[in-house]
C-alpha cells in the first residue's frame, strides 16, 4: 500500500470522525479519520454488494 489518497463524504465537512475511502490497483481501502492507522480493505465488486444491500435494508436491524 503506497501513498494513498484518502476521500471523505462531503457532507462530513469539517468533522473529525468520519469514514475515509482511497483506492489502488483494484483493491479498496477504508478507515475511520479518528484511527487512521485502521484499514479495512475489499474489492469493487464486495463494496458495491454491501452499499446495495444497505440501501435494500438488510443490515436495518443493527441499528434498531
Amino acid at each position: 500500500m503506497s501513498q494513498l489518497t484518502w476521500q471523505k463524504s462531503s457532507f462530513s465537512g469539517d468533522q473529525a470522525n468520519c469514514v475515509e475511502i482511497a483506492s489502488e490497483d483494484g483493491v479498496i481501502y477504508i478507515r475511520e479519520s479518528d484511527d487512521p492507522a485502521s484499514v479495512v480493505s475489499t474489492t469493487r465488486a464486495k463494496l458495491d454488494a454491501w452499499i446495495q444491500g444497505v440501501k435494500a435494508g438488510e443490515f436495518d436491524h443493527f441499528t434498531a
